[in-house]
């Protein structure tokens, strides 16, 4: 089977998603494919007089790779490099359509808000993960906490403020949590605990967007539940060794103790895997995604933070982790996402 693999895009996340996409390509050509990895934004130029299919790569040809930076990056100098100004590059419709699947390797911006998945619905290309309405309920954090309250799942009080239009409340409630509404991997995010950091944390959610989200800081243990196929893997508890999961500790080898299967009572287990369950159901998510708990301190509830639509799959990911628990290796797992991505009877 012929898959190109969706990775980088104008995103914050980028560098995250090009090692996943790396890592993702080199798994798929293990297993047999013809893989060729796409950068969604930068694009790839088609040499003259050659066969679109010579440009996949196939097991025993060259390895993927890229490595992950310590901070993101300048969006303003990527966007510089934009083709034409748009944010689908050079001749990536053109690959993907000449593919037989997209296997979508994105994180943040236009690959989980449902833009990406909108223009491949619209040009009739198939694609792995989560459809286009369900990426919009997941990426913007205000939408997916009104939904995830009304359905009585717990999340962190909150309040939404558009830096275009609104002042800031006479008053907080401190500590608190800010971040920007629609970017992952803990981009733009603080803890806050004075108004002086809280003026601080302001200024770097707005470098990537104008809608901030702030919400009440639970206390607790932090947790993450992939979901595969709609039933929830072992959860992973993540304790950094500094500070808070923040972006540097998501992705920097050694920066974070993850314990997998999560040392958890029977009951605690069987609440945070339905409550994983749940979240995928209400937001409409596709055939694997990871939700994001912590279990507050004194209560014992389980609080969700988010749901990723594309979670990472780098080597210190969490959801590659998790199904190696369930006794699913990185590339059966990489294969079950092909699988289910395809129709029916077709496996």
């Amino acid at each position: 089977m012929k898959i190109v693999v969706l990775a980088g895009g104008y995103s914050p996340e980028r560098d995250v998603s090009l090692s996943s996409g790396s890592l993702i390509a080199n798994s798929l050509m293990r297993s047999g494919h013809s893989v060729l990895l796409v950068d969604a934004f930068l694009g790839l130029e088609i040499p003259q007089n050659e066969e679109l299919d010579s440009m996949f790569r196939r097991a025993g040809d060259e390895e993927y790779s890229y490595r992950i930076e310590q901070i993101a990056p300048d969006m303003e100098e990527l966007k510089k490099k934009a083709y034409h100004g748009s944010l689908v590059g050079k001749n990536v419709l053109t690959l993907c359509h000449h593919a037989d699947l997209v296997f979508m390797a994105l994180h943040g911006a236009m690959g989980e808000n449902g833009q990406m998945q909108a223009i491949l619905e619209t040009e009739n290309i198939r694609f792995t993960g989560s459809t286009h309405v369900g990426c919009v309920l997941a990426m913007d954090k205000d939408i997916t906490k009104k939904l995830l309250k009304t359905e009585g799942i717990p999340t962190a009080d909150w309040i939404t403020l558009d830096l275009k239009q609104d002042r800031l409340p006479s008053s907080v409630a401190l500590p608190c949590v800010v971040k920007p509404c629609s970017c992952g991997s803990s981009v733009g995010i603080s803890i806050v605990h004075t108004e002086e950091e809280l003026k601080q944390a302001l200024e770097e959610a707005k470098k990537y967007e104008d809608l901030i989200l702030i919400e009440k800081k639970i206390s607790g243990r932090e947790f993450s539940v992939g979901v595969l196929d709609g039933t929830a893997l072992p959860p992973i508890e993540i304790i950094p060794k500094t500070g808070f999961y923040d972006y540097k500790n998501k992705y920097q080898a050694g920066a974070t103790e993850e314990i997998c299967p999560a040392s958890l009572t029977e009951a605690e287990l069987e609440q945070v895997q339905a409550l994983a369950e749940r979240v995928a159901r209400v937001l409409r998510l596709g055939c694997y995604c990871r939700i994001d708990f912590i279990l507050e301190q004194n209560q014992g509830i389980f609080y969700c933070l988010e749901a990723n639509t594309l979670p990472g799959m780098t080597p210190s990911s969490l959801l590659p982790q998790e199904a190696a628990a369930a006794g699913i290796g990185y590339d059966a797992l990489c294969q079950r996402i092909v699988d289910l991505a395809l129709p029916a009877g077709t496996v």
